[in-house]
This record gives C-alpha cells, structure tokens and sequence, in this order.
C-alpha cells in the first residue's frame, strides 16, 4: 500500500538549475558499463576448449567459449543466448485482420508483442484460436 505524502514540499518539481543529487557520482569516477568491459577484455592463458590449446584468451572469449560448450551439450538456453548475441532476438508480431462483411477494415496490422510476458502471449494465442474457429 502506498504511503501518504506528509509534507507537499514532497511533491514540488525542483526549481530550474537544482538538482537532487547534489553529491552524485564524482566527476573522473568511472561508471559501471566501463568498469564490466574493463574486466571483460581483461586476459589469462587458459587451456582453449575447442583446440586444447593453451591460449592468451579474453574472459569475453573464455565465457563464449562456455556458452558454446553448454550449447553442444544440448543446454538450450545457452544455444538461444549464442544466437540472440549474434543475430539478435526475433521481432515478435501477430497479423491480425479485423473483418467486418468479408471487408477488411485494415490491410496490414502488425502488432509488436515483444514486451508482452509469456502468459500474455498464450492468452492473444488462445483468443485468435477462438476468433478463426
């Protein structure tokens, strides 16, 4: 349940040029998208999988290597992960014609369901199924 708001000065925008934070972040501090690809290009010799090499390898390399090794052990999730990454997530949409007479009222109606969860999903499914019988 939401808590009611005691004091309005809660409430109120603040005034041009003012801030929230005033502290923040320090300014040279680095964020931490630079700080996970730092480590990501960070580099060990580790025995390949693949050649049974030892190699020079990134950690970027030596967890894709894993993810492949997963993949040909049947992991499924790993294999969706490889072809997400290099080809990226399919675009989800369901061609729906609205009819009125035999008339349809729109040519071409493509709906973007990606962000619809999968319960959302089977239910539209299930509605289209009752919609054609």
């Amino acid at each position: 349940m939401a808590k009611k708001a005691t004091n309005p000065q809660n409430l109120k925008p603040f005034k041009k040029g003012q801030t929230g934070n005033p502290n923040g972040r320090p300014k040279g501090s680095l964020n931490a998208s630079t700080i996970i690809k730092k480590w990501l290009e960070a580099s060990e010799n580790i025995k390949n999988p693949a050649t049974g090499k030892v190699e020079n390898l990134t950690q970027m390399d030596i967890m894709t290597l894993s993810q492949i090794q997963k993949a040909r052990k049947g992991d499924t999730s790993a294999f969706n992960s490889l072809l997400d990454r290099v080809y990226g997530k399919p675009k989800q949409t369901l061609d729906i014609d609205h009819t009125t007479d035999g008339e349809s009222l729109n040519q071409e109606n493509n709906t973007d369901l990606s962000k619809l969860t999968d319960a959302e999903l089977r239910t539209l499914a299930k509605l289209q199924h009752k919609v054609k019988k």
